[in-house]
């Protein structure tokens, strides 16, 4: 599968050949479904939680004599049935939400999001990212030039760069993250990746094994 190349200037310089392995895959919804439930469960905290009747403060006297009132008997006004007492089988901060992720599956399902962009026109190439300045206006300016009409961006570099790392800090719409931490929630959520020759590199050397 070939692929166009663009500049800085989003004009067309020519063409890169993807590796059917990682841009090639074919697309199964129900596991990248699954894997991406598992990576959003994985981040979930246990915020929740409850105290029993136990845990409660009060109610050590019993609330009044077990017969000869009248009214149904009770040993505590902590009992889950009266207002202010325990919960019962409320959620606990205890909870693991964790989930194991297979990583041959995790990497499969990768190339399934990878192939899904190019073969969308989703994946946009450039030669590069060396700009003249490490400016934000510039790769705004280079997001404009772009031939799509999608407005959020993943962008993948081969290595950590700090001048893009610096540039798309303050765009709101775009994710900077080295091509080898590519992971489905961030290729899911972003409509477009804007790489570099190079990162196509990298991203064919990780996750074409």
């Amino acid at each position: 599968m070939k692929i166009k190349v663009y500049n800085l200037a989003g004009k067309e310089t020519g063409e890169m050949e993807l590796s059917d392995k990682v841009f090639g895959v074919k697309v199964k919804p129900e596991v990248v479904h699954q894997v991406f439930v598992q990576q959003t469960n994985n981040q979930r905290e246990p915020w929740a939680d409850t105290k029993n009747r136990g845990e409660v403060s009060g109610g050590g006297k019993k609330p009044w004599q077990q017969k000869g009132t009248g009214r149904a008997r009770h040993g505590s006004i902590r009992s889950p049935i009266w207002k202010g007492g325990g919960v019962a089988f409320g959620p606990l901060t205890d909870r693991n939400y964790k989930t194991k992720i297979n990583k041959k599956t995790r990497q499969a399902v990768i190339k399934m999001c990878l192939s899904d962009k190019a073969q969308s026109g989703n994946l946009l190439v450039l030669e590069d990212f060396n700009f003249e300045q490490p400016k934000t206006k510039l790769f705004a300016s280079v997001l404009n030039a772009m031939p799509t009409k999608l407005k959020n961006f993943l962008v993948l570099t081969s290595a950590k760069d700090a001048n893009v790392l610096r540039m798309t800090k303050n765009l709101k719409a775009v994710k900077t993250l080295r091509a080898a931490d590519a992971n489905v929630m961030d290729l899911l959520k972003k409509g477009v990746i804007l790489t570099s020759k190079d990162g196509v590199k990298k991203l064919e050397e990780v996750f074409g094994k």
